[in-house]
């Protein structure tokens, strides 16, 4: 009982600390390394990471039923993403504070109660403003679109636009905000635009002074999977805003982690000096890195149009660099199989599915596939190709699905070959982060001559990750 009130006596002495953090700066003595202002990540256990303070949130949490760690009827740990942690905290972390959110239709709990209306009503909260990402807060944006500044009619608080004209909040934007809470289920992949769009966030937060709070989600692509070079300079944007391999096996609490106290924030082309803020980052409950979003048991709510199932958001890094080049293969894009498939009007479906096949691709399997677009350039038209499938997960290489396909139409159809058919490769270049892969793989098309380029800086990324892992 006694070490259990110390406990308690500690963790509140923490606290307030992290909601002054001048404070906490004069009575701090000097350290070896100072590389960051992150103050607070909630985590099981109490360990300390460089200038980042981790505390143990079971005895944050005042409230009755399941504790923390509690399973489900079937035996499984329950999974609860950061907002449904930060409710059973009491919201404490952000009491007597006026907040911004960034959120997007993916922030829900598992009732699917939006994060939006979970703030507006919990006591001791003022929300105050929203931001909308790509896409907007509601979902009503197609991929694209330009995201406007309005009124949200169900709370009757402003939306600020932060796609368009507008991707880094203004000073004017941000007036009065005390703390900015962040919460959309990411993809796992760089190019997605929702990490740059939390960059940014993070970037003009640490201007204005204001704390930003990460509510954490699983990865879909697993905690485990890291794939791709990392984004080199010159070639950072914001479809590739940070140095980090295309598949980075973080959650994006995890990542701000990285991003925040690495020095990769950097601006939207990485030029800028890195950019620090004040970080919280409230981790789930009960999910583990071997997790794929269907073991998670909690409801998918797309968090961009053509993202409408978590297998579609597996299949994004699958198919998403190939989608690049325009006018050379439908990946499924207006069709009801986003990043589903590749084919074209002048494949042979039995033919493209023969070739792949003879690749022994490990973890993936092809089958024949005809379909109707029913938007895009090929509405309409009979297209012919092949859907594909990770029937081993674990040994499949994501990202070089896509590139094996090209592989294969480049052989099959010599006058049809990727960057001599497609219109533009500008952004398949930012979107892999390189322009090596490109005028390396242009050469012969053949997976082998980019495979150890591509996977390069995997194990270094893999190694410098370990420090900001905040579940087994």
């Amino acid at each position: 009982m006694k070490n259990r009130i110390t406990l308690c006596i500690s963790v509140l002495l923490v606290l307030l600390i992290a909601a002054d953090a001048s404070a906490a700066d004069r009575s701090r003595k000097k350290r070896k390394k100072t590389r960051t202002d992150t103050v607070l990540v909630i985590v099981r256990d109490t360990v300390h990471v460089n200038d980042t303070v981790f505390v143990p949130y079971d005895y944050m949490m005042n409230t009755q039923g399941e504790g923390a760690g509690s399973v489900s009827g079937a035996g499984k740990p329950v999974v609860r993403p950061g907002i449904e942690v930060l409710e059973r905290m009491g919201f404490a972390p952000l009491k007597g504070k006026r907040v911004g959110l960034v959120t997007n239709p993916s922030g829900v709990d598992r009732n699917l109660r939006s994060t939006i209306d979970i703030l507006y009503n919990a006591d001791g909260v003022e929300l105050v403003a929203l931001f909308g990402p790509e896409h907007g807060v509601r979902g009503n944006v197609y991929a694209g679109g330009k995201v406007s500044d309005v009124t949200d009619p169900a709370t009757g608080l402003p939306v600020y636009s932060l796609y368009g004209a507008t991707r880094k909040p203004t000073s004017e934007m941000l007036e009065g905000i005390d703390a900015m809470v962040y919460d959309i289920q990411d993809v796992g992949a760089r190019s997605y635009t929702f990490i740059s769009t939390l960059g940014l966030v993070m970037e003009a937060c640490a201007e204005a002074g204001i704390e930003v709070v990460v509510l954490d989600r699983p990865n879909p692509l697993g905690g485990y999977k890291v794939e791709g070079c990392v984004a080199e300079d010159g070639l950072i944007s914001f479809v590739g805003q940070y140095r980090i391999p295309y598949i980075y096996g973080l959650t994006v609490g995890e990542l701000a982690m990285l991003v925040n106290e690495e020095g990769l924030n950097c601006g939207q082309t990485g030029g800028q000096e890195p950019s620090h803020c004040r970080l919280t980052v409230i981790p789930m409950e009960g999910w583990s890195r071997d997790m794929l979003y269907a073991d998670t048991g909690l409801p998918w709510l797309l968090p961009s149009p053509n993202i409408p199932t978590a297998e579609s958001a597996v299949n994004y890094s699958a198919a998403g660099i190939c989608g690049e080049l325009y006018n050379f293969l439908n990946i499924g894009i207006g069709y009801t199989l986003p990043f589903g498939v590749f084919g074209a009007e002048w494949i042979d479906a039995e033919d493209l599915k023969a070739e792949l096949d003879s690749y022994h691709l490990p973890g993936v399997e092809f089958r024949t596939i005809y379909y109707k677009p029913f938007s895009g350039s090929s509405a309409g038209k009979s297209v012919k190709g092949v859907q594909y499938f990770f029937t081993d997960y674990d040994a499949a290489s994501v990202t070089l699905t896509q590139f094996y396909v090209m592989q294969a139409v480049a052989r099959l159809y010599p006058d049809r070959k990727p960057f001599e058919t497609a219109s533009g490769v500008g952004l398949f270049d930012k979107v892999c982060g390189t322009s090596f892969i490109r005028a390396e793989f242009g050469k012969r098309y053949m997976v082998s001559d980019i495979e150890d380029y591509w996977n390069k800086d995997a194990d270094a990324f893999r190694a410098l990750s370990r420090r900001y892992m905040l579940y087994e």
